[in-house]
């Protein structure tokens, strides 16, 4: 019965004018942005997310997340119409979607994305609903060692699934807990690494450092390749779909919500990581393993199903252990934070509305989606013929001024400069700065729980071993890595990640 009240709650939240119309404005772009190849949800949360600072929490949150999970709706389209994922979430999606429209089937391969992503968000939505609050009460219950041991975890689980080399991404991982102590420290009042800069003394700008990591080196990156975008090759034919198509989908749909469900709660998973283990789910699964590649619905319908659900259930350890899964929700933990909301499982106690507004807001964004982009399936394609140099100028400008106007302070534009400078030194030499980006999060609150463990425990750095729910994390934290360099694996993880990117 408190579920339903919760929802009760969230819906009387969500249904406000105000908040729908951002979850509004937040779906649709999202899924232009999710068309648009080479720009992406983390730079454009990122651009956007100092134009939030004047709106309610919940507004805010709304908003963001509409970008989330309307860039995984988004990147379909363009990949079944002119073979070019908008996201990486959608790149498997091309291998049947495509095919399909070339056979005259873009119509289904559409709506067989649309459905699934709907039912997914959907399940996705009530799966964050139900596990949430009681994963939310075991967390009330963790004292600092817990923590301490669950953010080592998340550290190791992103490390496990980060694109490249296991070695980077443990130097991207470091150098993030590095920068993340920058500033004055909370138990001494003493400024740290800040050089005597005095902009220094409260730290790295957040905003500033993932405008320039992700924002600046994309553009940077995209203005090197040559643009590839193409005119839509096949006709689309009817929306609707055959009922013998649809048999034939919902199995995968059903599997696709149920991977990208579990997978989108693992660090480091989410989307991208739910869709591609899906399609592999699919092809196995298939009594003709030969069809895929060639225009198999189950190949559009099982993936789009995933990466939905995975970019939804990826909030469940934001929301209730503060803990972000991957660098979308890194940059939620720092819209709850610049808005003085502490992450963690005191949002669903002390935060109800925007807890359960947030939730039941995915679900009116889902239904959004769907009623709002088939009929704009033109206008979307359309736009894909606008070059990519026209519209870096103003992406450019965007940033510079959500830089700028964090603090009103021109250090952090060039605090954003350096780190878009980084981050192009980090595209060339392979290094994914998601990892970065997550030890930059949690590496206050990593720093924090280790020393109030450590007072507590009078310096006994047993405290972490004799308590079970700490060493129990903690082994497999350890064990997690030592998984991943094994020769074995790390050979299969490398063929894997290569058949991502081709």
């Amino acid at each position: 019965m408190d579920l339903f009240s919760n929802l009760a709650l969230g819906l009387s939240v969500a249904i406000t004018p105000i908040n729908l119309l951002y979850a509004f404005i937040g779906s649709v772009v999202g899924t232009l942005i999710g068309v648009l190849p080479g720009i992406g949800p983390v730079a454009t949360i990122a651009m956007l997310m100092p134009t939030t600072y004047g709106l309610p929490p919940v507004t805010a949150m709304i908003m963001l997340a509409g970008i989330y999970y309307g860039a995984s709706y988004g990147g379909s389209t363009t990949a079944i119409l002119v073979n070019l994922p908008g996201e990486m979430s959608s790149v498997v999606t091309v291998l049947d979607g495509y095919q399909m429209a070339k056979q005259g089937r873009a119509g289904a391969a559409l709506c067989i994305a649309a459905l699934g992503s709907l039912f997914a968000g959907c399940v996705a939505t009530l799966v964050i609903a139900a596990f949430a609050p009681p994963l939310a009460d075991i967390a009330l219950s963790f004292d600092a060692a817990e923590y301490f041991a669950l953010m080592v975890l998340g550290l190791s689980s992103a490390i496990a699934l980060a694109h490249g080399s296991v070695l980077k991404a443990i130097l991207m991982t470091i150098l993030g807990l590095l920068l993340g102590i920058v500033g004055t420290d909370v138990n001494t009042g003493i400024a740290r690494f800040s050089f005597e800069v005095p902009e220094l003394i409260d730290g790295i700008g957040f905003v500033a450092v993932t405008m320039g990591l992700f924002a600046f080196a994309e553009i940077a990156g995209n203005l090197e390749q040559s643009e590839s975008r193409g005119a839509v090759t096949a006709h689309i034919d009817s929306l609707w779909i055959k009922w013998a198509e649809f048999k034939q989908a919902f199995p995968a749909i059903l599997r696709g919500t149920a991977v990208g469900s579990l997978l989108g709660i693992l660090p480091g998973g989410g989307a991208t990581l739910s869709s591609f283990a899906s399609y592999t789910i699919e092809k196995r699964m298939a009594k003709d393993p030969s069809r895929f590649g060639k225009g198999a619905i189950e190949g559009v319908a099982g993936p789009e199903s995933a990466n939905n659900a995975g970019a939804q259930t990826s909030f469940i350890p934001m929301l209730t252990l503060g803990i972000p899964s991957n660098a979308v929700m890194a940059l939620m933990v720092g819209a709850l934070i610049i808005h003085d909301i502490q992450p963690g499982p005191q949002v669903m106690t002390n935060n109800p509305d925007l807890f359960w507004g947030l939730i039941v807001s995915m679900l009116v964004g889902n239904l959004m989606l769907v009623i709002l982009n088939l009929p704009l399936i033109g206008i979307w394609v359309k736009l894909l013929r606008v070059p990519y140099r026209l519209l870096f100028p103003m992406i450019l400008l965007v940033c510079t001024i959500g830089s700028f106007s964090t603090n009103n302070n021109m250090f952090d534009v060039w605090v954003a400069i350096v780190f878009g400078l980084l981050g192009y030194i980090f595209i060339k030499l392979g290094c994914e700065p998601a990892p970065l980006l997550l030890g930059y999060i949690l590496g206050p609150m990593l720093e924090e729980n280790l020393r109030r463990a450590l007072v507590l425990s009078r310096g006994d750095f047993t405290v972490f071993l004799t308590r079970p729910v700490s060493l129990v994390m903690l082994l497999l934290a350890a064990a997690l890595l030592i998984v991943v360099v094994a020769p074995a694996v790390r050979k299969k993880r490398e063929i894997v990640f290569t058949e991502q990117e081709t």
